[in-house]
């Protein structure tokens, strides 16, 4: 069996894993790189494999960085079965859409200085059509439920407790070359224990070779409820400044978490009655499918939901989805104190910008981080403390307040990650880790080796492995 690891590798970003086992080749996730445009641009058009040798793919979840190059996959002629859960599935018909929109918007931008350079102009990644032809090779598959995806692989989901649908990958396969039985394990992004909506994640029985995510190998989140009595603090200090708590949060899971515990604290009188804007359209739509799926939720929102009848979590009062560029607009005139949650997450596209751009200079602004940001972003230039920071290409000095809560993250902490392998009744004897950065991924490896002593591997872009 092979190992080859084309996305994800020492970096954050672009999930992509290809084994080769008898015979057939299995891609675990096919993510979107996202990094410098140029460079992203490049490496996300070119895959690199040949699209029609793939016989199907396992998807772990609908974070665009693992499902994101999925039209592109299909564009260049892969013809198997996309399986991931329910949950993804339907997550995917709304995120792929929006990716595939923003792909087009993005040419539209870069081929109108093409033409003043008397340059050609380029091709988006994908469009709106690809993502919407990619839809008709999705298999669902639920989770805890055996099956065979091909002659001797048999398929399972965990759930990883990541965000809704997402699951951790088993693959129990019979090596017809090496005659040896091998249970592969991708855990995809491990969530963590306590967070709202979502169950805990499942760890596997046991593994004999193990794909695991570092993100926050070496750091340690706050906790929930700690991260909660953080945002009431937020909440009514920007209150009683006169101003406007800006939220940039990933439109689908993030921005669930978000209006879950501003309902709580406002239906307990924590916060006052303050006007709370989502103005993200596909936070919008993918609201939509949470409420489609609540064989995903945990004990804690269903009995939140039970509470004064029958409540729906992800609506209340004060709070409005604002769909239309027009509404969005409205909120720039707003002269009283406001909740605005709104993507892209690390502040690099979308609505957000507009937000930042009208109040970064407000010294009664709050910017509220609640993800990790990648380097070279916004996110992460506001995070480390930079002043001076650019916006649509012009200069704006940051006089805001920014706090950052990382107990609302979805990614298991230096501890959980360990916690989630010592579950194992039978540990990996090859382990490879991924989706983290060198120094994360280190700190894990480490901590690995040093309390299971597991044999780790840290792989590099491309490299390949055989296993046994």
């Amino acid at each position: 069996m092979k190992l080859s690891f084309m996305g994800a590798a020492r970096t954050v970003t672009g999930s992509q894993h290809l084994i080769e086992v008898n015979g057939k080749r299995i891609l675990l996730d096919c993510g979107l790189y996202q990094g410098k445009r140029s460079e992203a641009f490049e490496r996300n058009r070119t895959l690199p494999f040949d699209a029609t040798s793939i016989n199907l793919v396992v998807l772990s979840h609908a974070h665009i960085d693992h499902s994101g190059n999925l039209p592109s996959l299909v564009k260049n002629g892969f013809r198997g079965d996309i399986i991931c859960t329910h949950a993804t599935r339907d997550l995917c018909a709304v995120m792929l859409l929006d990716s595939g929109h923003i792909q087009e918007r993005d040419v539209e931008y870069v081929n109108k200085q093409q033409k003043k350079r008397g340059e050609p102009p380029i091709e988006p990644v994908y469009t709106q059509q690809d993502a919407i032809n990619s839809l008709d090779y999705f298999i669902s598959q639920g989770y805890n439920r055996p099956k065979t995806i091909m002659p001797g692989v048999t398929l399972t989901f965990l759930d990883a407790g990541h965000m809704l649908g997402s699951a951790s990958v088993v693959l129990d396969i019979e090596d017809h070359e090496t005659r040896h039985d091998t249970r592969l394990v991708f855990s995809g992004d491990i969530g963590r224990i306590g967070l709202p909506i979502i169950r805990d994640p499942q760890p596997p029985e046991s593994a004999d070779i193990l794909i695991m995510e570092s993100t926050y190998g070496g750091r340690f989140h706050s906790t929930y409820a700690d991260s909660e009595k953080e945002m009431e603090r937020i909440v009514n200090e920007t209150y009683k400044r006169g101003g406007k708590l800006i939220i940039p949060a990933f439109a689908v899971g993030r921005t669930q978490q978000l209006v879950l515990t501003l309902h709580q604290l406002a239906s307990q009188g924590d916060i006052p009655r303050i006007p709370i804007y989502v103005d993200s359209p596909l936070a919008a739509n993918a609201t939509a499918v949470f409420g489609t799926h609540p064989e995903c939720y945990d004990a804690e929102i269903r009995e939140f939901m039970m509470q004064d009848g029958t409540r729906d979590p992800f609506h209340f009062s004060d709070l409005e989805y604002t769909r239309s560029l027009e509404a969005s607009k409205q909120l720039n005139h707003l002269r009283e104190p406001a909740v605005i949650i709104s993507a892209s997450g690390m502040m690099e596209a979308g609505r957000i910008l507009h937000h930042l751009k009208n109040n970064i200079e407000d010294p009664s602004t709050t910017v509220l981080v609640v993800g990790w940001q990648a380097p070279n972003t916004l996110g992460r230039r506001l995070v480390e403390g930079e002043t001076e920071i650019r916006i649509f290409g012009e200069s704006y000095t940051n006089r805001a307040r920014v706090e950052v809560l990382n107990g609302f993250s979805g990614h298991a902490d230096h501890n959980e990650l360990l916690a989630w392998v010592g579950a194992m009744s039978r540990k990996p004897r090859r382990t490879f880790l991924v989706h983290g950065e060198e120094e994360a991924a280190s700190a894990l490896a480490a901590a690995l080796h040093k309390q299971y002593d597991l044999r780790v591997d840290i792989p590099e872009w491309k490299q390949v492995f055989e296993v046994g």
